[in-house]
């Protein structure tokens, strides 16, 4: 409801004359519009999961070259925040059958946040290992990690682990409980370890 309160504020604040429809103001219209714009894909897609309509395009995939092609759009940003990004795949691996658009969903989703809790000087690690029939992707980060008893919680779509960083970063909480959704809905699972100022991994397990 808050970008729906700004949109509203402002387009009644100019429509009464009480503000100018300068550019910058409706630059900040824009932008909330486009964040609704991205919450209602996101629950989109959610609702598409849930009811089992979620259209999928499942090949073979070289899992390490799938993750340099992840961490690449990724690396700038990191550099700029001071932040090491390593891909450490296994060059052995078997290929896997996923969906790789949707993978670069939930790498998208799970680099974004390790990036936001990461700090400077800091590294996110993306791992790719056999065990025993499955490939285990990993994502670690060596940030602020959370209490133990949020770990439950954090796929749980809205819920916010941080609040008030969340609700500085514009964050919806749809997050991670989309990456939980589009791994599942690829035969995978998810779940997460972490300790307050020891990190987050992330660990996927998919059957070879």
């Amino acid at each position: 409801r808050t970008p729906l309160t700004v949109i509203a504020g402002y387009g009644e604040s100019m429509r009464d004359g009480v503000l100018q429809p300068t550019p910058d103001r409706m630059e900040i219209i824009y932008q909330e519009i486009e964040g609704l714009q991205n919450l209602v894909t996101d629950l989109r897609m959610l609702t598409q999961v849930d009811a089992n309509e979620l259209p999928l395009h499942n090949q073979m995939v070289a899992v390490t070259d799938m993750l340099e092609r992840a961490a690449a759009p990724f690396r700038h940003q990191a550099e700029k925040q001071t932040v090491t990004l390593v891909v450490a795949g296994d060059g052995n691996l078997p290929d896997i059958s996923l969906d790789e658009a949707r993978m670069m969903q939930v790498y998208g989703n799970l680099l974004s946040n390790a990036l936001r809790y990461t700090p400077p000087g800091g590294q996110i690690l993306l791992t790719a290992a056999k065990r025993d029939q499955s490939v285990v992707l990993s994502v670690i980060d060596n940030g602020s990690g959370i209490e133990e008893e949020e770990l439950a919680y954090i796929f749980d779509r809205f819920h916010r682990a941080d609040k008030s960083r969340h609700a500085e970063s514009g964050e919806t909480g749809l997050g991670l409980a989309i990456v939980k959704a589009l791994v599942e809905a690829q035969g995978g699972m998810v779940q997460a370890r972490s300790r307050p100022g020891e990190g987050m991994t992330i660990e996927m397990v998919f059957p070879i």
